[in-house]
C-alpha cells in the first residue's frame, strides 16, 4: 500500500479543493482562555461542507479511486457518513451509509438531507461497519472507509497542509482521536516537525490502549463523544504512521468534554459537538500542560450538534 506522506498530501490538495472550503483559524492569547501558553490557535474545520473534516477523505476517495456502477458504501458514526453522502451527491454518485443507533439526530438529518440511502441499525460503529462490509460483498459497492484508507488519510492530511501555510508558528498540535484517520493524515504532513498529541476520551481509549500494546488491539467504546471517537480499534494501516509520528496521547473525561463546548460557545460563540471538542478539553482542563512560551494549535473537527435551539420564542 503506497505510504501516506506529505508528498502525496500535496498532490491530493489541488485535486479535492475545489470541492472543500480551506477553513479559518483564530489566534487567541492563552490568557483569554485561562491557559498559561503563549498563544492558542485553533483550526475551525467544523465549518468544513457536511459539518466536519470528513468531507476531506470523502473527495480524496471518491476522485482518486475508481468508483463502480454500483456507487460507494460506507460505515460511521455519523461525520464519515455526511461526509460521503455529500460528496457522492456533488459528484453524481450513488452512496449506501451505514450508522449505529447512538449517532446524534444532528448527523442522521444530515446524511439524509444529502439524499443518501441511509440504514440506521446496531449499537456502535463495528456493527455498522460489518453491514457494510456485507453490502459490499453483495452489491459491489466501493467501501469508503471512515479512517483506515490511505485514501482517507491523505485528505485529512491536507488539512496540515493548510494549518502549515496559516500558523507555522505552532510548536504543538492537539487533535482529537477515533479511528486516527485525522491524526495520521495530519501528522504524516508534518512528520516530527512539531509535537502531535492525540486526544481520547478516557472511555475509549483506542489509540492510547494501542501504543500500549505496540500494535492495534479492541479498547472500550464509551464516551460522550462516541458517535465519533469510539471504533472498536485503531486502523491497522494508521497505526504504523502515529506510532512513529505522534508524540503522545491524553485521556479526557466527559465532562471535561462538556466543559469546552461550553468554554467554546461562551469565547468566539462556535458551536461544536463533543467529538469536535475533545482536544480542546485537554488543554482547557489542564490535561495537556502547555510551557508559558508555547504556541498550541489546537484542531476542531467537527460541529454536527443540536446544543443550540434556535426556535425558541423572543422575550
Amino acid at each position: 500500500m503506497p505510504a501516506v506522506d506529505s508528498g502525496r498530501i500535496a498532490a491530493t490538495l489541488p485535486v479535492i479543493g475545489p470541492y472543500i472550503r480551506r477553513t479559518p483559524v483564530i489566534e487567541l492569547n492563552g490568557s483569554e482562555l485561562s491557559v498559561p501558553c503563549a498563544t492558542i490557535t485553533l483550526k475551525l474545520e467544523l465549518m468544513q461542507h457536511a459539518g466536519s473534516f470528513k468531507a476531506r477523505g470523502a473527495f480524496a476517495n471518491l476522485l482518486l479511486r475508481d468508483v463502480p456502477p454500483a456507487g460507494v458504501v460506507a460505515a460511521s458514526g455519523g461525520n464519515h457518513g455526511a461526509a460521503v453522502a455529500y460528496a457522492a451527491s456533488r459528484l453524481g454518485i450513488a452512496a449506501k451509509i451505514f450508522i449505529p443507533d447512538i449517532s446524534s439526530k444532528a448527523k442522521v438529518e444530515r446524511i439524509r438531507s444529502y439524499g443518501a440511502d441511509l440504514v440506521v441499525g446496531g449499537d456502535r460503529y463495528a456493527d455498522a461497519l460489518a453491514a457494510s462490509e456485507e453490502w459490499v460483498r453483495t452489491a459491489g459497492a466501493l467501501p469508503v472507509h471512515a479512517f483506515d484508507q490511505v485514501e482517507t488519510m491523505l485528505g485529512a492530511g491536507t488539512l496540515g497542509m493548510e494549518l502549515c501555510e496559516q500558523a507555522p508558528q505552532i510548536d504543538s498540535l492537539l487533535i482529537s482521536v477515533g479511528g486516527g484517520g485525522l491524526i495520521g493524515g495530519v501528522s504524516a504532513w508534518y512528520a516530527g516537525k512539531i509535537a502531535v498529541i492525540g486526544v481520547e476520551p478516557e472511555g475509549a481509549p483506542t489509540l492510547t490502549n494501542a501504543l500500549a500494546a505496540g500494535e492495534p488491539v479492541d479498547a472500550p467504546t464509551g464516551s460522550i463523544a462516541a458517535d465519533s471517537l469510539a471504533p472498536k480499534r485503531i486502523g491497522a494501516n494508521v497505526f504504523p504512521i502515529v506510532q512513529r509520528y505522534v508524540r503522545d496521547t491524553i485521556l479526557v473525561n466527559d465532562d471535561d468534554i462538556r466543559a469546552a463546548q461550553t468554554v467554546l460557545w461562551d469565547a468566539l460563540r462556535v458551536v461544536g459537538e463533543p467529538g469536535g471538542v475533545a482536544a480542546l478539553a485537554a488543554l482547557l482542563s489542564g490535561k495537556y500542560r502547555c510551557a508559558p512560551d508555547e504556541r498550541v494549535g489546537v484542531v476542531v473537527s467537527g460541529g454536527n450538534t443540536v446544543a443550540v435551539d434556535f426556535g425558541r420564542q423572543a422575550l
